[in-house]
């Protein structure tokens, strides 16, 4: 029995459930009710729905993934769950594709940005989705490790160990290699991918593309005061979000600490100040990424810049970004974010405003009396597939269209200023 128990012990570290779900369900897994937490503490949020305008304007969602190898397509599951939740059974048969460039980074290939088209029955209501995928930056780095996995090496291995260090060597490195040299280069892919978010609409959008991007273009110009912008990030894509934002933020300062700045740019910039963006950080790492780095350039301030009576307020980034953080207490890699780390870290000029959702995405088990567990890897995972944590995305908390699973399944903690 010690045995068995270690050996399936083994594979649910790994995640592999092609491997560990038959024996890890013949021995371990006891259904019984559904127990899963969901606690949000937070102000009221309304979600992906309230995006929706009667007039022209169109809801954009850019989802960012995190560590590890991702090919485009990898948040099909999430999309296919968020589509239903909003009731927008219709869409383009074909998704638009962009090989992301950058003029400060002229030859290198920044990943790619895959867009898809959804409408209601009626077709009065258009969400476009945005799918980033960054990972080839870092996987000319990471190929350096493959020597550990090829036989020369990982014969002497066991082979659940073999697979655990395949996993290993595929996301361990990219918080480092992000916080490295190519930091830049992953930062400007984010950019360059909300600078098309920004800049074109469906129609505008080629069919296939690499050229150049333009925060300031005529479009750009005209979508930043009628469309609606929302990110899903998750694990490291959080802190590349806010990363990018702070990276738009020092732009945006230089321009209005004097420099020469173009009429375009002005016009760019006051629009800029009246976008409410709100961001998902699913597997929440931003307190653990923030260690080692340097706070904001600008701290602590946040009543000064965030207020209509601040002192500094015409100097604000945006209006305002509303974070929603999901983490599972069982995911060793995410974090909540605790009172005082936006004040003391994050930029005060992106006006941020935190909810914590704690969330289990995976059933916790009983080893037999011995302790009980949650697969760690899965519980780091598996949010995109998760009904409550689309459903919050979807339609929030708190309000007339709050999804009934999350009024059934999720307690709330409202807080008020």
């Amino acid at each position: 029995m010690k045995v068995i128990l270690i050996a399936v012990f083994s594979m649910l570290l790994t995640g592999c459930a092609s491997l560990s779900k038959g024996v890890a369900e013949a021995f371990l897994e006891n259904k019984k009710e559904d127990t899963k937490v969901c606690e949000i503490i937070g102000k009221r949020f309304s979600g992906v729905e309230s995006t929706f305008q009667a007039e022209s304007g169109v809801s954009k969602v850019l989802k960012i993934h995190g560590v590890g190898r991702h090919v485009p397509g990898y948040s099909t599951e999430f999309l296919e769950k968020l589509a239903v939740e909003l009731d927008m059974p219709v869409r383009n048969s074909q998704f638009k594709e962009i090989k992301l460039t950058n003029s400060r980074f002229p030859d290198k290939n920044l990943g790619v940005l895959r867009v898809k088209r959804f409408l209601n029955e009626t077709e009065t209501k258009e969400l476009l989705f945005y799918e980033l995928t960054w990972s080839n930056i870092t996987e000319e780095q990471k190929a350096e490790l493959n020597y550990d996995t090829s036989g020369e090496y990982s014969y002497r291995r066991a082979e659940v160990n073999n697979m655990l260090k395949k996993f290993s060597n595929d996301t361990s490195p990219d918080p480092m290699i992000f916080l490295g040299h190519r930091h830049d280069e992953i930062i400007a892919s984010f950019t360059t991918a909300f600078c098309w978010m920004i800049s074109a609409n469906w129609d505008e959008l080629p069919d296939q593309s690499n050229q150049y991007c333009k925060f300031t273009s005529d479009k750009a110009l005209e979508n930043l005061s009628i469309d609606n912008y929302s990110f899903v990030s998750h694990s490291l894509g959080s802190r590349i979000v806010i990363d990018g934002m702070q990276k738009i933020a020092k732009v945006i300062a230089k321009k209005t600490e004097g420099e020469i700045a173009s009429t375009r740019g002005n016009i760019f910039i006051d629009k800029f100040k009246n976008l409410n963006i709100t961001v998902y950080m699913l597997s929440n790492q931003l307190p653990l990424l923030q260690m080692g780095q340097k706070p904001a350039e600008v701290t602590g301030r946040t009543e000064e810049f965030c207020t209509v009576n601040g002192s500094h307020y015409n100097e604000r980034i945006i209006e305002g970004m509303e974070v929603i953080a999901f983490s599972d207490p069982n995911d060793i890699l995410s974090y909540a974010i605790a009172d005082g780390f936006v004040e003391n870290n994050l930029d005060s000029r992106l006006c941020i405003d935190i909810t914590n959702v704690t969330i289990n995405v995976v059933d916790i088990i009983d080893l037999f009396g011995l302790g009980k567990m949650a697969n760690p890897m899965k519980a780091h995972t598996a949010y995109d597939g998760d009904d409550r944590v689309v459903a919050l995305i979807a339609k929030g908390i708190g309000t007339s269209n709050t999804a009934p699973i999350v009024n059934e399944k999720c307690s709330w903690v409202r807080l008020i200023d």
